[in-house]
């Protein structure tokens, strides 16, 4: 393919292979990276790739790997993420990805190779129905059967992808199409009969709600991922400190409102905070703004807020009352609607309210006991006092994701990325990796345990290849430390397959060429910090030997309510078996 001396593809009027358009198409929509992996259905597009400046393409070491990269690039820049792999195995390679993507709403757009058009349906080699495989767990998915249609479908993916409720898009690339030829013609919008997204809200539920609002003495607001995916942060923290109104939010949610402030709460749910939970459970009216009420913030439904009235604004109308009914519904981009309700509501009379929840803060604060043996949460409770905020915080799944949400104080939205609500191990390392491309000013840290690191683990050498100077700390407790909590208050202590041995770490490390380095004991801790952050010409490797058997609190167990919330027990702080009880101390921490 020809280019410019920008390296920018020639404009010139000619006819185009279906991989010249589908790299064009690329530039237009503004792509700057895309991660990938090549294979024989896709040469023709690696081909047209490889003279394009305009566009730089990140080898991963596995198609899963380069879909949390995208997702990760997606959550920190709010821009759509980008993966391209081939046919058959590769293909199928994306589906946790895809999945990933799906459940949390982020806006990628991942190009598949496929056979030829004559061999599909017939086993050819490589050939897998990845349109049929990914159609559950996709916004939309296409198959390509005409060239002449390529620059449109692509054009399509990426507004279906970003537009209403964003979500992952596939758009699937016969090895014919894209050898076929035809004129580039790329539009400048699109329209479709049967997707049409509502972003501004009823002015009538407004008005309902402002009124509820304006009436109400306990008023909380329930804040999810929605906010964050609609820019409206800036919006929510008008409307919050106007009215006066506590703030708390789902896992998705943390960074939308600062936690520095006086009204935030912390996280709801599950291992949410004590207070947070119990001001939502005494509140006359629960205003939830881009959350979906999914079962790890509400326990029993029945029993969630029962006593509050509810507004719920969300962009996707079958969310709505979905879980939980509602009072007022407000169908709309949480940014538009938070931007009409503002004037139309009042600075409320809740010094009680607030003066409660302060008091509620006292009396059961985040708290650990700390002693020379680390724990995580002092890890990721330093993280935060060394960056002052500023980081962008990439967790895995599992306790340490608990504790990061917990203890790191979150003051910027898209600080803090993870995989909710599919709950996927090894999504920290590669979505740190995509991250990193979209946040150069602040630090990007991957923290994962030593379960799920070694899933995606192969991605050391991608952060090698590119000098991606994130900060990869690895909680190893010798143990899958989530499902081991479980089959302690849960199943007997009957463990079963939780405890895994993992290797040297640091070792691992310096064989893929990171730098590498360990802390065994709590003195160490700001010693290894220290000299991860020093390091910005590549990605720095921390290993952190915690203790063993540690349990996530407060905990309110799968199906119960706040009443039966499960916080640390006393006998807990008062030492750990093999431990010295006497270098010990209480670490108490109030979010917010």
């Amino acid at each position: 393919m020809t280019s410019q001396k920008d390296g920018s593809l020639s404009p010139h009027n000619r006819l185009m292979t279906g991989a010249e358009i589908f790299v064009r198409s690329l530039v237009e929509e503004g792509v700057d990276i895309v991660f990938g992996y090549p294979g024989g259905a896709v040469i023709g597009i690696y081909d047209a790739l490889h003279d394009i400046s305009d566009i730089k393409h990140i080898l991963t070491r596995h198609e899963q790997g380069a879909v949390h990269a995208a997702e990760g690039y997606a959550k920190a820049s709010g821009k759509p993420g980008v993966a391209l792999v081939t046919s058959g195995p590769g293909a199928t390679n994306t589906v946790t990805g895809i999945a990933d993507a799906y459940m949390d709403s982020i806006p990628i757009v991942v190009f598949t190779g496929q056979v030829a058009l004559k061999l599909i349906g017939n086993d050819a080699f490589q050939e897998a129905d990845i349109v049929g495989i990914t159609r559950p767990i996709t916004k939309h998915n296409y198959l390509v059967r005409d060239v002449n249609e390529l620059a449109a479908t692509i054009k399509e993916a990426f507004y279906v992808a970003t537009t209403g409720r964003p979500g992952p898009v596939l758009v699937d690339l016969p090895k014919d199409v894209m050898a076929s030829k035809t004129h580039f013609d790329y539009p400048k919008k699109i329209q479709m009969r049967s997707y049409n997204p509502h972003t501004q809200g009823n002015k009538k539920q407004i008005e309902k709600a402002a009124e509820l609002i304006n009436k109400s003495k306990r008023p909380v607001l329930y804040v999810g991922g929605g906010t964050i995916l609609s820019n409206a942060s800036e919006e929510l923290k008008a409307l919050a400190r106007k009215a006066r109104i506590p703030v708390t939010t789902t896992l998705h949610g943390l960074g939308s409102y600062p936690e520095s402030d006086e009204l935030a709460m912390g996280m709801l749910g599950m291992h949410g905070t004590w207070y947070s939970n119990t001001a939502v459970n005494y509140c006359d009216l629960l205003i939830a703004v881009g959350a979906r009420f999914d079962d790890r913030v509400t326990g029993n439904v029945d029993a969630f807020a029962a006593e509050a009235k509810k507004i719920h604004i969300d962009i996707d109308p079958t969310a709505i009352s979905k879980n939980v009914k509602v009072d007022v519904p407000i169908v709309g981009d949480v940014k538009h609607v938070l931007r009409d309700l503002l004037p139309l509501v009042q600075t409320l009379e809740t010094k009680d309210w607030l003066q409660t929840i302060r008091q509620w803060k006292e009396e059961h604060p985040l708290r650990y006991r700390n002693g020379k043996h680390i724990r995580m949460q002092y890890v990721i409770q330093r993280i935060g006092e060394m960056t002052n905020g500023n980081a962008v915080i990439v967790s895995d799944v599992g306790q340490h994701q608990m504790w990061t949400a917990q203890f790191f104080k979150y003051i910027h939205p898209r600080t803090h990325i993870t995989s909710g609500g599919l709950g996927t191990m090894g999504f920290s390392l590669p979505a740190a990796m995509g991250a990193s491309f979209a946040r150069k000013d602040i630090p990007v840290i991957s923290l994962s345990g030593d379960g799920g690191i070694q899933m995606n683990i192969q991605e050391f050498a991608t952060c090698v290849e590119y000098k991606i100077p994130i900060k990869i700390f690895i909680m190893n407790n010798s143990y899958l430390g989530m499902v081991r909590q479980w089959q302690e208050l849960f199943w007997r202590r009957r463990y079963s397959q939780v405890k895994i041995s993992s290797p040297d770490f640091v070792k691992l490390a310096e064989a893929y060429g990171c730098a590498g380095f360990r802390a065994t004991q709590t003195d160490e801790v700001d010693d290894v910090l220290a000299k991860a952050f020093a390091i910005n010409d590549g990605p720095a490797v921390v290993e952190f030997k915690v203790v063993k058997e540690d349990n996530v609190y407060p905990m309110i167990p799968a199906g119960m309510t706040w009443k039966e919330l499960m916080d640390v027990p006393e006998e807990e702080l008062k030492g750990v078996e093999g431990e010295a009880p006497e270098v010990e101390e209480l670490v108490i921490l109030e979010k917010g």
